[in-house]
């Protein structure tokens, strides 16, 4: 690394404290009193440095994803239920690629905070070969079941099948890019740089809404599309973002730098450390997916309109994961930094410190659900119905707030730390288990109608975040080594 670049470099508290040893004395129980010259002022700053550009990215895709849902919206009830049914397949086709970049993620950041640059680029190559070939795969797949997984989904009519299958195929021609974004996303924010990431995300959202107006309406000379030109507008954003985001690796001003002409060839070392993180996160994403698919179709079978708006509140609900998910990604950077210097005390600080700052901001977001949901609701479809029975989900949607947010934030930390199999089980229990069979119970015998879906959700939050929560408190995550380390 050159003088220049090594002054772009982002740092932490962390990297003024010596190294830890490494003993097993030194892995027990953490004292919670700070290291010599760490504040606590230091630690929130860091936390808040590396969370508020996620925040803003995660928070703005969401919002223009909203933005999507309400455009495609004002084409009827029938093209809310077509989006909706695409949405499960789609992100079941994204654990393909989405658990490689925890572990990459988690890599980068115990490589960055062991000091050694040159194994936290070579993560990045590994982890493109690995994105690009199951990105590839999962796209293949993903056109050509287009048909059969929407209907699997529980398209009522015919209407709804075809924009479904219409709008999941043209989201495949771009999954690809989509994935490679995601991987160069995931590993910047293993160093720490969540800012240029923001960057290039919200100028593809930008460019997503543009386009949104001109294909689904058929604005100044475009084709009016209608779903079909909503997918399309999402894949030229998703295009857009991929060739910013490698232009940013390819120059690699700060720590790390993607170098073509040192090639892509496996490395059997890295490769072994990316799936020993990934694989029991794809296994935990996997089990996701059934769960959710499970609950999905139970949703479906209450008819077009209620299932609308399910559609509706979980996109609003989307919006509020942005604050777990943003100090999510605190904690596992942080966590895996912390890790990767033999500092176990430093990643139980600043993980403690990263959900006080996430509890008070859900606090806000589930308040904004109770006095504000019916108009948010109304935003997207002005049917009566619609907006009574998504205003009282929404008061679920608040009530899961706090526990949503501990939830993502300790998850994360574990993520950091590389102890995904345990999430891989807790997901297991709540998500494929305590969620579907609960809603199945609430509606089919209890007749709760969609309210007995969400109350269920509430449940798996509540179990899955003592769950989480124990884990972490074990303190087994210090325990967790990476081949050759």
């Amino acid at each position: 690394m050159t003088a220049k670049s090594n002054k772009k470099q982002l740092h932490t508290a962390l990297d003024g404290l010596p190294f830890g040893d490494g003993s097993p004395e030194s892995l027990g129980r953490v004292d919670k009193r700070l290291p010599e010259g760490i504040t606590s002022r230091m630690l929130y700053r860091d936390v808040v440095r590396i969370a508020w550009p996620s925040f803003v990215e995660l928070m703005l895709t969401q919002l223009t994803s909203m933005v999507d849902l309400m455009m495609v919206g004002s084409l009827g009830a029938w093209a809310l239920t077509a989006v909706g049914l695409t949405t499960q397949p789609k992100f079941l086709l994204m654990t393909m690629f989405a658990a490689m970049n925890v572990g990459a993620t988690a890599l980068v950041a115990r490589y960055k905070g062991a000091g050694t640059p040159e194994k936290a680029n070579l993560v990045v190559r590994q982890a493109m070969l690995l994105t690009f070939l199951l990105s590839l795969t999962a796209s293949i797949l993903g056109y050509v079941f287009a048909e059969p997984m929407v209907l699997f989904m529980g398209a009522a009519d015919e209407q709804a099948l075809q924009g479904g299958t219409v709008y999941l195929q043209i989201q495949m021609l771009g999954f690809v890019f989509m994935a490679l974004t995601s991987t160069f996303t995931a590993v910047l924010r293993g160093v720490g740089d969540s800012r240029t990431a923001m960057v290039y995300n919200l100028i593809a959202n930008l460019v997503n809404v543009v386009f949104n107006y001109l294909l689904i309406y058929g604005h100044l000379g475009f084709p009016q599309m209608g779903v079909a030109g909503a997918s399309l507008a999402t894949i030229i954003g998703q295009f857009v973002a991929f060739v910013m985001a490698g232009l940013v690796m390819l120059r690699g001003r700060g720590y790390l730098k993607l170098r073509l002409r040192e090639g892509f060839r496996p490395n059997r070392e890295i490769l072994e450390n990316i799936f020993q993180i990934g694989l029991p996160a794809m296994v935990e994403q996997l089990l996701m997916r059934a769960g959710m698919i499970i609950y999905s179709k139970t949703v479906a079978s209450l008819g077009t309109v209620p299932f609308a708006t399910h559609q509706v509140c979980m996109n609003i609900q989307a919006l509020s994961f942005m604050n777990g998910q943003a100090f999510a990604v605190s904690a596992t950077t942080l966590m895996g930094q912390s890790l990767g210097r033999k500092r176990p005390d430093m990643g139980q600080a600043y993980c403690t410190r990263t959900r006080r700052i996430g509890m008070m901001v859900a606090i806000l977001i589930g308040l904004t659900f109770v006095f504000f949901g019916h108009q948010l609701v109304g935003l997207y479809n002005d049917d009566p119905e619609i907006i009574r029975l998504g205003g009282r989900i929404l008061l679920l949607v608040a009530v899961m707030q706090p526990l949503q947010s501990s939830q993502f934030i300790i998850a994360g930390g574990l993520r950091g730390a590389g102890d995904t199999r345990a999430t891989a089980v807790i997901t297991f229990i709540t998500v494929l288990l305590v969620r579907p069979i609960s809603a199945i119970v609430f509606i089919n015998l209890f007749h709760w109608g969609l309210e007995g879906a969400w109350i269920a959700m509430v449940l798996d939050q509540l179990l899955r975040s003592i769950l989480v929560l124990l884990r972490y408190q074990s303190g087994k995550w210090k325990q967790i080594k990476l081949k050759n380390e």
